[in-house]
Formats: structure tokens, C-alpha cells, sequence
């Protein structure tokens, strides 16, 4: 058996474990379900309240049943014997009613006591799980099948490995985790803020983190500009029709918010921005001669998250996209992706990106009713981007089932300084919004024909694109970037005015700068910077005042130089200038 699945085999198993470990402490426990998952398991309860003091307990209970050495014994049953026998637990026999008649049912005891609905496999006896290292991870509330229409539900997760030093490193990247959580950051930062009274998933952007997403607007619309690109700026709501007529009424509701109706008229939040764009196409007349179009916009757009996928700015309810649409013909599809790729590629150069890869997100075959379009199409789009791929060089990888229902698209899956893997850029083929909004251009034959339709997101999202960074970075944000650049300290109220004279310098040149020319000591003041991760920090006093100089103190250092304010000014803007 490989290692990967001897693992899985053990994590199930283990699962098995909790499940009686809980089954045993708190009587009246109704089980649920409790896979396999990566880097450990859970297991699902109904009736139980816990919290992180039971862990300990529930760990020793565990390890008792373990070293028990009880027999995993499979049987087979027929349907009404497993109702009999699963007859106090409303979650299993839900299970079992669903199951298809002719389906083999297996029960898997441990021990003479305990008893769950599963296929297996598991190992013989618990004895072989004597060298399993697992550590209760946290405890969470999870809607029963995952829907919210259903109970809520008290799942364990716990973390699981053959290997101890395997436990200690997923320990350690959790603490490494917890250190770079841009929720904390972000609020330490005054980046952003939630409030349920506001709602769930509705962030608020504070000036710190309305000055971070003003850098990245201006940054990637001028880099857009400089390619060509229309910016245009569009309703976040629309009229319900213009859903319909894209198809994401009938694909996308349940992502989306409730229709709204006014004065006989239905209208929706936008969940995206495609359909705005194919409008501004479709209102005037286009020549081969004019295409490629590439239509751009920073548009605000809003998904009916469920409340568990909520987290912080990474996944909300209304959230700012990076968005465009390049509207060609089929002969310069190649050339479009291709710069779109580029693009990319250029971005993630500036960010320091590295560890990322492509995948080619194709659609599931056997599942087509989620998508629409016929087989043709989509064989066609599939085709054409897995060709781009290959010709481009890139570093690729193909999933089903990972499509947009449109179409085919090119997802990059970054991976973050955690180990968590980040779709941040997308590009997506579509030769089927142009049919269903009925788009044209004049080609060379005076003959109307279909464009194509490449949707793309360099960014994706700049709220997910700014948890990722500060979470990459731990707040620490490249000079270019970060909300504060430079902050001044006095060292006495006789240094207040030659602050304010730097001050108004750097505001002249557009440096972000604030100045503490409070009565708190010295030491007091940099501490303060510090913790607000201003990449330079400059104390004046009467020295630098006589001087016309500045003691700078870097970010990550406790040393502070002395230098001219001209040759700090330079240093500065050489460093904004060259991204770093």
C-alpha cells in the first residue's frame, strides 16, 4: 500500500476512534459522519457542547481505546438490517435511506462496542494505531451535508500522522498560521473592519487600507493602460433580464442575493461583471478592424457566501474584482491569452511570487447540467487553452470539474508561505456568453459573425489579493505598497516645526507619511512605529535639525544612519521606483 493511502486508511480509522472516544464520555451523542481529510480528520456530533479544555480528555480517551488492541471487524447488512441496528441515529439511517437499493452496505465494529456506517477500509486493530501521532486540532460548527437548510452540527477536527515529526511540523506552520492571519494583522494595521451589525462578509476599509487598494488600482490600471485596455466604470446591480440573458440566473442564483422588485421591475446584485461588458459591446458596431477590445474595470461585486466560508477579507460577501474582458476574433485568441499570461507572469515578478503553477480548469464531464453550451464548444475552448499551455512553456496541471459554467478557464494556483494554495489570476474562454448575447462584428467578407470572449482577472479579487499579501508578508508590505512609507518622531517639541518642513517635502513627492510629535519619549514613539510596520522610520532632534539630516532607522533594524534629507529622499524614491 503507498504511503498516502496507508496514511488515509489510518486517519479513517482514527476517525472511527473519536467517534466511539466521544460516543463513550458524552452519552446521548448522536454520530454523523467523520472522513479522511488532509493533514488529519473529523468527526461530526449532534448534541455536544465542548471546548478546548475536553481536548486533553478526549485525547486520553482516545489513546485508552487504542490500546485497548479491539478488532475493526466488517460485516455486510442488508438496508432494513441497518436500520435496525442504526435505529437511535437520525443521521445514519438519512444515510442509509439515500443509499441506492442494490448498494452493498458495510458496517465496521471496534471492539464489541461500537459500530459505524462505512465502506472502509480500516486497519485490523487498533493496536497498529499505537504509533499514530494526532493532536485535536479545534472545534467548529458545520451544517449537516453542508447545507444551511440543515442542522448545525458539532464538528472535531483533529490532526493526524504516521509520522511524529510530520505532527510537529503541521504544528509549527499552525503557529506560523496564526502569526501571518491577516484578520489580526489587518485590524492591528487599521486595514480593514467587520461588524455584524454592518453584516457578515461586508467589510469596511479603513483609511490604511483604502490607501493599500488605491496602490493596487493605480498600479495594475496603469500597467492595463500602457496595454491597451478601455477602463470603464458600471452599476453593481442590474436588471434581472440581463441575468437571465447571461445565464447566471439560471446557473449562478443560488450564489446570488435575492432579487430585488421596485415599480414592477426586478433587479439583482451583481455577483459579476461580464454581463455590464457584454452590454458596452453590444451598443455599438465593431469591424474585424477594431477587434482586439479589451474592456477593464476595478468593480464592486457580491456573492451570497455561506456564513462558515466566510474568512476576514480572503472570502466575503461584497469584494472589489480586478476585471476584464478582451472581445477578439477566433485568429487572435492565442496572441490575447498570451498576453494575458504575461501579464500575469510580470505581476507576479513584482510581487515576488514563485511558487505558483496553472491549472487548467476543465469542465466535469459527467456532471454537464451544471454548464451550458453544447460539446462542441467546449471541446473547442478546452482544446485551444490546453495548446496555449503548451506552446507557452508553463508550468501546468488539469482539473475537472473546475470550470466556470461558461466555459473552460486558466486558474494560477499560488501557493502561500503556509503551504495554502491561492487561485489568484484567472483567465477564462468563452465562445458562449457572445452566442447568448448575440455580439457581432463586420469581418472581411461583410459578413456578421460571433466574436470570442476572454474573461480575466489579474488580481482576482483586491480583497483576497490583500489578504494573500499580507499574510505572505506578515503586514511587512514592500515600500511601494505599504499604507505608511515613512513616520517621523520628535525628540522634543523644538523639533516639532523642522518635522512638519520633511513632512510637506515628502507629501510633495507623494510619500505616504505621518509624524508622532507627541510628548511620549523616544523609545515609547519607535515602538509605537514599529508595531504600525512603517518601512522607514525617522527621528529628529536637534542634531538633525542643525544638520538638515535624518536619523533613519529601517524596518527590521535597530540600527538607525545618519544621512541628508536629499539622499534619503533619493534612496526612498529609487526603492518605491523599483518595487521593493
Amino acid at each position: 500500500m503507498e504511503e498516502n493511502e496507508k496514511q488515509k486508511m489510518y486517519r479513517h480509522s482514527m476517525s472511527h476512534v473519536l467517534a466511539k472516544a466521544i460516543k463513550s464520555l458524552y452519552p446521548g451523542v448522536k454520530v454523523a459522519i467523520g472522513p479522511a481529510i488532509e493533514n488529519g480528520f473529523y468527526y461530526d456530533f449532534d448534541n455536544l457542547t465542548i471546548s478546548p479544555e475536553d481536548f486533553a480528555k478526549i485525547e486520553d480517551k482516545m489513546r485508552e481505546i487504542i490500546n485497548k488492541n479491539e478488532d475493526f471487524k466488517r460485516i455486510v447488512v442488508s438496508k432494513q438490517e441497518a436500520q435496525k441496528l442504526f435505529a437511535d441515529e437520525p443521521y445514519k439511517l438519512e444515510l442509509i435511506r439515500d443509499l441506492p437499493a442494490n448498494e452493498t452496505i458495510t458496517v465496521y465494529y471496534t471492539g464489541e462496542d461500537f459500530y459505524d456506517l462505512c465502506r472502509g477500509p480500516h486497519v485490523e486493530n487498533t493496536k497498529f494505531l499505537r504509533g499514530f501521532s494526532f493532536k485535536i486540532n479545534r472545534v467548529s460548527g458545520a451544517y449537516w451535508r453542508g447545507s444551511e437548510k440543515n442542522k448545525m452540527l458539532t464538528r472535531i477536527y483533529v490532526y493526524g500522522f504516521l509520522n511524529k515529526d510530520d505532527l510537529k511540523e503541521c504544528l509549527r506552520l499552525e503557529e506560523e498560521a496564526k502569526e501571518r492571519d491577516h484578520r489580526k494583522i489587518g485590524k492591528d494595521l487599521g486595514i480593514f473592519m467587520m461588524h455584524d451589525l454592518i453584516g457578515k462578509g461586508l467589510p469596511i476599509w479603513l483609511p490604511n487600507g483604502f490607501l493599500l487598494r488605491r496602490a493596487l488600482s493605480d498600479y495594475i490600471m496603469d500597467k492595463e493602460l500602457s496595454l491597451g485596455y478601455q477602463h470603464v466604470m458600471t452599476p453593481s446591480l442590474g436588471s434581472i433580464n440581463l441575468y437571465k440573458t447571461s445565464g447566471h440566473w439560471e446557473h449562478y442564483q443560488e450564489d446570488m442575493f435575492p432579487a430585488m422588485e421596485r415599480e414592477n421591475e426586478t433587479y439583482v446584485l451583481r455577483p459579476m461583471n461580464c454581463p455590464h461588458h457584454m452590454m458596452i459591446y453590444k451598443s455599438f458596431m465593431h469591424s474585424y478592424k477594431d477587434l482586439p477590445i479589451r474592456i477593464a474595470e476595478i468593480a464592486n461585486d457580491f456573492r451570497f457566501e455561506g456564513s462558515g466560508n466566510l474568512c476576514g477579507i480572503e472570502r466575503t460577501r461584497a469584494f472589489t474584482q480586478n476585471d476584464a474582458h478582451i472581445f477578439c476574433r477566433p485568429d487572435q485568441i492565442k496572441d490575447e491569452i498570451q498576453g494575458v499570461i504575461n501579464l500575469i507572469l510580470d505581476v507576479y515578478k513584482d510581487f515576488g511570487f514563485k511558487n505558483y503553477a496553472f491549472r487548467l480548469s476543465l469542465r466535469d464531464k459527467k456532471n454537464t447540467e451544471k454548464y451550458f453550451g453544447n460539446d462542441e464548444l467546449w471541446e473547442k475552448s478546452e482544446a485551444a487553452l490546453r495548446e496555449i499551455l503548451k506552446s507557452s512553456g508553463a508550468n501546468y496541471y488539469e482539473a475537472e470539474g473546475e470550470a466556470a459554467f461558461y466555459g473552460p478557464k486558466i486558474d494560477v494556483q499560488v501557493k502561500s508561505a503556509i503551504g495554502h494554495e491561492v487561485t489568484l489570476s484567472t483567465v477564462q474562454l468563452d465562445y458562449q456568453l457572445p452566442e447568448r448575447f448575440e455580439l457581432e462584428y463586420v469581418d472581411e467578407h461583410d459578413n456578421r459573425v460571433r466574436p470570442v470572449v476572454i474573461h480575466r482577472a489579474i488580481f482576482g479579487s483586491l480583497d483576497r489579493f490583500v489578504a494573500f499579501l499580507i499574510e505572505e508578508t506578515k503586514g511587512n508590505l514592500p515600500v511601494w505598497l505599504n499604507p505608511l512609507q515613512v513616520k517621523i518622531l520628535t525628540v522634543s517639541e523644538k523639533n516639532i516645526d523642522y518635522a512638519r518642513q520633511i513632512e510637506a517635502k515628502l507629501h510633495l513627492n507623494k510619500i505616504r507619511v505621518s509624524a508622532d510629535i507627541s510628548n511620549e519619549s523616544v523609545g515609547k514613539k519607535i515602538r509605537s512605529a514599529v508595531l504600525e510596520k512603517s518601512p522607514f522610520i525617522l527621528v529628529l532632534g536637534d542634531k538633525e535639525m542643525a544638520e538638515n539630516s535624518v536619523a533613519v532607522r529601517t524596518r527590521g533594524s535597530k540600527d538607525t544612519v545618519s544621512m541628508s534629507y536629499k539622499d534619503f529622499e533619493k534612496q526612498l524614491l529609487e526603492t518605491i521606483n523599483k518595487k521593493v
